[in-house]
């Protein structure tokens, strides 16, 4: 049986919807705090587990009778690491004999700058060093984060994208596909204790992203890469707290340095086709038809 945690975020829905074209229903498992959450996997025949990342018990008792687990990382960044370890050591209690994780893709994880991987690299570590078979995920950035840190719908009104993102490149990929190539290597035998990264086959910059944008709406939008200062300071006039705009401007950063640039073909072999690029890409995270 597979176990897949946070199911009931965007990647875990998408995991789940695509295993149940290739594995039983009845082998799969769903793990969120909430089973209200998960009530539509339930008709499935999938079951539903309830159990927090921070409570032990209840992850011991998910645990039963599983094989697999694809922990997918949580969202508490304060208490990442001991959530996640906590999920290793219910899995190796409870005798499971492999261990997924999906982390995140940056050029040097020794070089990066910002604070919100150090909890990946460290949980990368922990399963590595856990004596289970494992797989790890290093996933590209999601296309479904280009709306937000271009001003959503209101781009097409500004006209323009100011961020200190310089001339850096991302190679994103669609949420939807991650979670088809990850159910994929889920079930199959091929893989084993390796780090896998999970991109587009090639990377795009902000100056891309506006021609983008200004090809699928027909309205011209441009690109001005902007200093930190200017963007943390317009981040605190629009009344976000400093934690939160020094976050987003370290984010931007990481752009910046390029460390957000790798590209990998292994998306393209597992899906059997060539990733979303770049314009088809914001035409479904912006719900653009034509």
């Amino acid at each position: 049986m597979i176990l897949v945690t946070g199911a009931s975020g965007h990647l875990g829905k998408a995991i789940i919807r695509n295993l149940t074209n290739l594995y039983p229903a009845s082998m799969i498992c769903a793990l969120a705090r909430h089973e209200s959450k998960m009530a539509e996997l339930i008709p499935l025949g999938i079951q539903v587990r309830v159990g927090d990342y921070d409570n032990i018990e209840s992850l011991n008792l998910a645990m039963d009778g599983i094989e697999k687990v694809l922990l997918i990382s949580g969202t508490d960044e304060d208490n990442r690491v001991i959530q996640h370890l906590n999920v290793i050591n219910a899995a190796k209690n409870a005798g499971v004999s492999f261990i997924a994780y999906t982390s995140r893709l940056v050029k040097d994880n020794n070089t990066s700058q910002n604070q919100l991987m150090d909890g990946h690299f460290k949980t990368e570590a922990l399963i590595i060093d856990s004596g289970l078979d494992y797989l790890i995920f290093r996933n590209g950035l999601y296309f479904d984060t280009i709306p937000t840190f271009v001003g959503g719908d209101e781009v097409f009104k500004v006209g323009n994208i100011s961020v200190p993102a310089g001339n850096g490149k991302v190679s994103f990929v669609l949420r939807a596909e991650l979670g088809e190539a990850i159910a994929k290597v889920l079930v199959s035998r091929e893989f084993n204790r390796e780090i896998i990264s999970l991109t587009a086959n090639v990377s795009w910059s902000l100056y891309d992203v506006a021609k983008a944008l200004t090809e699928i709406s027909g309205k011209f939008v441009t690109y001005t890469p902007i200093e930190r200062s200017e963007f943390v300071s317009r981040m605190l006039n629009l009344g976000l707290p400093e934690l939160l705009a020094n976050r987003y401007a370290d984010f931007q950063g990481e752009i910046k340095q390029g460390m957000l640039e790798g590209t990998s073909t292994s998306l393209e072999r597992i899906l059997e086709r060539k990733p979303t690029q770049l314009k088809e890409g914001i035409k479904a995270v912006f719900n653009v038809t034509h």
